[in-house]
């Protein structure tokens, strides 16, 4: 396999992008395809069923284009359909996602983690394995989150109306604070600032993304296949909206600190 091929990632809509930037951070020369599902999204609200075509079909869709990894950078998408995904392509190196449970759990034994997620998410076997195995170790309380994807799909990073959003979610801590906040789905991290306005400055928020791109890296480097070629790589994007607006919102979420 040529190691010049792109790293496809693939999300329900743009919240992949804060893996693409973590990919990118670390692997500089790779190049990479991004393909968010942004015409179908939210997949965290949509049955189970729906929710595994749609993962199939984009998939399928990627391969056909020619990548040599797929990361995919959703939780829902991990909860639902990585198991399907790898045995219908046991040749191709796929890099899930989960919520960052255990490093929330082992930084603060005994302390109270909020874990926002979507409603697909947090009903996953994959969620509840984690809380399973964490749960002694720490308070985890769940934070569907409905909606709140949305906010980030059309560029809605801070507002008025976000914060309000947050409060409302937020109640059901009963006025305690949390210790941590894991981000459960990856467009959360764009709207990182309005968490911390709403619990406080000094929250440790858990962003799965960095642990992504170090798991592609160790996976690539096994396989042979990161890219020698010297210099940035490209990045190709891809929406299945037909809206050009949110192309141009990945490159502005990209960009992002």
């Amino acid at each position: 396999m040529d190691a010049r091929l792109p790293i496809a990632v693939f999300d329900s809509g743009m919240g992949g992008v804060s893996v693409l930037r973590a990919l990118r951070a670390l692997l500089p020369r790779e190049n990479y395809l991004y393909f968010g599902d942004s015409a179908n999204a939210p997949y965290g609200v949509r049955p189970y069923d729906e929710i595994l075509a749609l993962s199939r079909a984009a998939v399928a869709h990627l391969v056909g284009e020619g990548t040599k990894a797929l990361v995919v950078g959703c939780n829902t998408v991990t909860s639902v359909a990585v198991k399907t995904l790898r045995a219908e392509n046991p040749g191709l190196i796929i890099v899930a996602t989960e919520p960052a449970v255990k490093p929330a759990a082992l930084a603060k034994p005994g302390g109270t983690i909020l874990v926002m997620a979507t409603d697909a998410t947090v009903h996953g076997d994959n969620f509840l394995s984690l809380v399973h195995r964490y749960g002694d170790d720490a308070k985890i309380v769940q934070c569907p989150c409905p909606g709140l994807m949305e906010f980030v799909e059309r560029g809605e990073t801070d507002s008025d109306a976000l914060r309000a959003y947050l409060r409302k979610r937020f109640e059901i801590l009963g006025g305690a604070k949390p210790d941590s906040v894991v981000l459960g789905c990856t467009h959360y991290p764009f709207v990182s600032g309005a968490i911390r306005a709403v619990l406080g400055e000094d929250v440790t928020l858990f962003d799965p993304a960095p642990g992504i791109a170090r798991q592609a890296k160790r996976r690539l480097a096994a396989a042979g296949l990161l890219n020698p070629q010297a210099g940035e790589g490209e990045i190709r994007w891809e929406n299945s909206s037909t809206d050009p607006g949110m192309i141009e919102l990945g490159k502005k979420l990209l960009l992002m600190e």
